[in-house]
């Protein structure tokens, strides 16, 4: 999936659309293949087995913090759940025949589309926001939503297939197709830059759901023709699990992974939260500034410490190992020459730097990073006197994970090695941030960072490694 071209949707979207062309025009045979338990079966078990799909990776929205992958999961159960609905609904089985099977159909690939489009908008709109903060009901409650239609659908059909007439028959296929359009060329326009698997993946099942709702719309029941949108949406959910094995799948084993979900450790909290997606974005950033090997892993270390110590909650530590892992992913668009500049930078290259949180921000807002994480990558540079960049924020109108990771971010940039300067000591580090109170830094955070390494020295003493360094043995192992 990496070497990606948008020849590859253009072709898994052409071959059955061609091939459904030639079987209803009469270029090919069509043979008229109905059999009910088939269908029945094939399209329950389906159905079924999505259900269970889905679930997992609402869970898997929920452990790594993406809305984009809750609303994925929110868009395969309705798709599962409606389209069990319309294997169940097959004429002659549990039902007499009706128009309930062709209605489910429809609505399933609707509110389908619906999540689908929501997962490509931007992490800080609003509508996005709005779920984003009922985030741990959305799973459930849909899941019921769902299930109550299920219900009324088998046992009192006449309920929902009046309420399918025509005019609404033809918004659906409008909204369906342009909502699938516009999905389809988000996730390619996000996917030329960061080459996350999942995104490609989103363009090929779009292209497919508007196969699919075509299909539906025009072609004739029980024909081999119409067969071949059954087969697209199953090829949709195998594109999608594929996607999201390879964004996703941190661990080798079902042991490791259980592990992971369990573990007290600081270190392996951050190695088991970020996903492969993650480590590239922080492997880019590095390789960038070759002067800042390993900061972003000694900053999030840092920065654990210090929220432990100010007791935030284990949630809030979760944030803080997403978002000071990708704090500096700005970078990457920063020209190499004044990244790695060894002289004084001149103004105008200070004014490019400075650029790197909102740039940052940009980017991961289209990547599914949810807003407390934005807040941490767009404010670490605020400073508490309200003369920091980029939005001139003041005292409590820095978000408090921002604050945390910018004492963190100061000291390791201070006891690091760059390209204008030697590596300072920790005494000479700690002596800056003390005097930086109240003006650079929250005075609370510069108190309990100081009172965390005067009690326990080790939290300070993280090597200078990196997350793509072959020699740091077991730190890269474990990650």
């Amino acid at each position: 999936m990496k070497n990606y071209s948008f020849v590859g949707p253009i072709i898994a979207m052409t071959l059955p659309l061609v091939l459904f062309l030639c079987l209803r025009f009469g270029l090919m045979t069509d043979p008229y293949l109905m059999n009910l338990k088939r269908h029945f079966y094939i399209v329950s078990a389906i159905a079924s087995l999505s259900t269970i799909i889905a679930i997992a990776v609402g869970i898997a929205g929920k452990r790594l913090r993406n809305i984009k992958v809750s609303f994925l999961a929110l868009s395969f159960i309705s798709l599962a759940l409606l389209f069990l609905l319309h294997g169940l609904s097959t004429p002659h089985l549990l039902l007499p025949e009706t128009d309930l099977a062709g209605v489910a159909a429809q609505l399933s690939m609707l509110l389908a589309t619906i999540w689908l489009w929501l997962s490509s908008l931007p992490s800080d709109n609003k509508l996005v926001e709005l779920l984003s903060g009922r985030h741990k009901l959305l799973l459930p409650v849909w899941i019921v939503l769902m299930s109550i239609v299920v219900i009324i659908g088998m046992f009192f059909p006449h309920i929902i297939v009046p309420l399918y007439v025509q005019s609404f028959k033809v918004a659906i296929i409008f909204i369906t197709l342009l909502l699938n359009l516009i999905t389809m060329f988000r996730y390619y326009q996000t996917y030329r830059f960061s080459r996350f698997p999942i995104q490609l993946a989103i363009v090929y099942i779009a292209g497919w759901f508007m196969l699919t709702q075509i299909i539906m719309v025009t072609g004739e029941t029980w024909r081999l023709s119409w067969w071949i949108y059954h087969y697209l949406l199953l090829a949709s959910m195998i594109v999608m699990l594929i996607g999201l094995v390879k964004q996703y799948a941190t661990k080798g084993t079902l042991i490791s992974a259980m592990r992971a979900l369990f573990t007290n450790d600081p270190f392996e909290r951050i190695t088991n939260s970020i996903s492969p997606s993650v480590k590239d974005l922080v492997i880019a950033t590095e390789k960038k500034d070759t002067y800042t090997v390993g900061h972003t892993f000694r900053v999030t270390m840092y920065a654990l410490h210090l929220a432990e110590e100010l007791q935030l909650k284990p949630e809030q530590l979760r944030v803080i190992a997403q978002g000071a892992l990708v704090h500096d992913v700005g970078k990457i668009n920063i020209p190499d020459d004044i990244l790695n500049k060894p002289g004084k930078l001149s103004k105008e290259e200070r004014e490019i730097i400075e650029q790197h949180p909102v740039s940052g921000y940009d980017m991961c807002r289209e990547l599914g990073f949810m807003k407390e994480e934005l807040s941490i990558i767009r404010s670490h540079h605020e400073k508490w006197d309200g003369s920091g960049y980029p939005d001139r924020l003041m005292g409590d109108e820095i978000d408090l994970l921002a604050r945390i990771v910018a004492v963190a971010d100061v000291y390791d940039a201070l006891t690091s090695e760059r390209s204008y300067r030697k590596a300072w000591s920790h005494s000479e580090a700690m002596n800056v941030l003390v005097g930086e109170k109240g003006k650079h830094f929250d005075p609370t955070c510069v108190d309990a960072w100081v009172s965390l390494c005067e009690r326990n020295p080790s939290v300070y003493l993280y090597p200078s490694t990196t997350i793509n360094d072959d020699t740091t043995g077991d730190l890269i192992s474990a990650i």
